[in-house]
């Protein structure tokens, strides 16, 4: 786990070459490339992200870099659509490294049910897929219901707590499930409230999600980034859903309660890319890391592309608000 943090971590500037991917050739990447797990390999960042064609079937690919920004991806996908429950996409990775052992969650979509699934491998390219984890459990049920298994977004921890391994998923609202092996995962059940719901009145008010893989705090919290979304109105009467990142934090003895909450997002959509695409108006981070003495966020812009947002710990969030000339 990553060390040397501190709530909230940033500020993140996106970097000035965005995008860093973008779809490319016919292939099963030619129509829209984001939403990305991260992690260090050695010397390089991998990227694990999300692609696909005009079919909108989502495959996983990879792409490497040493230096953060300028990336050289693999020709073929590393997972791929082979079972029932995820036939139209392989969707959303996040990822974590423990033991030896490569940790992989995402979502498998069939149009009807988004099912959180894990797949493990020890060298990043042989992957053996432990199919849905939950079955009938439905994240969206304080909010709006979906009727069937929705349980997508799921980030594991890559250290024990309260000797267990914990696992933070869900969108709608964020929920948690422990584990003795890591395969074998064993959510709060139906009826609890779940760890951190959406705040009416606020950014995130539609909708909130878990984003990345947790970072230790110099106090000792575990900070999150997350997603969350709310509704816009526009002057002609038409609605959208405007995706926003944010941050969370908790506490390892008390793993079920969030105690910090950043009252803004920290990135939002901005730039054309931002607010332009398959789905419209989206920053959306999963992949966080840090390498070379920075930190790197890598998000999704607008379900189309992928970029990345820096934050150098020599910048403190002070002298980056006077020199952008906003308020907190």
């Amino acid at each position: 786990m990553f060390t040397g943090a501190s709530f909230p971590l940033g500020p993140f500037t996106p970097y000035e070459g965005n995008p860093i991917l973008r779809p490319r050739g016919d292939s099963w990447e030619s129509a829209n490339l984001y939403n990305p797990a991260a992690i260090v390999d050695g010397d390089e960042v991998v990227l694990l992200y999300r692609a696909h064609a005009d079919d909108i079937v989502s495959h996983i690919g990879m792409a490497r870099s040493r230096d953060g920004v300028n990336f050289t991806r693999e020709d073929a996908p590393i997972l791929s659509p082979s079972e029932d429950y995820e036939r139209f996409g392989c969707e959303d990775p996040r990822i974590a490294l423990i033991d030896g052992t490569y940790y992989l969650t995402y979502t498998g979509w069939d149009r009807h049910s988004a099912q959180l699934c894990l797949a493990t491998s020890t060298d990043l390219r042989e992957w053996t897929k432990h199919g849905p984890l939950f079955d009938d459990f439905d994240t969206f049920k304080t909010m709006d219901p979906r009727g069937f298994n929705w349980s997508k977004a799921g980030v594991i921890v890559p250290q024990k707590m309260q000797g267990k391994w914990w696992m933070y998923f869900g969108e709608g609202s964020i929920y948690w499930a422990t584990s003795d092996d890591l395969i074998h995962w064993t959510p709060g059940t139906a009826d609890t409230e779940p760890m951190y719901s959406p705040t009416p009145g606020t950014w995130d008010e539609a909708l909130v999600e878990i984003g990345t893989s947790p970072v230790l705090a110099d106090n000792g919290l575990l900070v999150f980034l997350t997603n969350g979304a709310t509704r816009v109105v526009h002057d002609d009467g038409t609605v959208d859903v405007d995706y926003r990142c944010g941050q969370i934090a908790i506490d390892p003895d008390e793993p079920t309660r969030v105690i910090a909450r950043l009252q803004e997002p920290w990135l939002r959509p901005q730039t054309f890319e931002d607010r332009n695409g398959l789905v419209s108006n989206v920053t959306f981070v999963e992949g966080l890391v840090k390498f070379q003495d920075r930190w790197f966020a890598y998000y999704g812009q607008s379900d189309t592309t992928l970029a990345v947002a820096i934050h150098d710990p020599a910048q403190p969030w002070g002298r980056a608000l006077r020199n952008s000339g906003e308020e907190r």
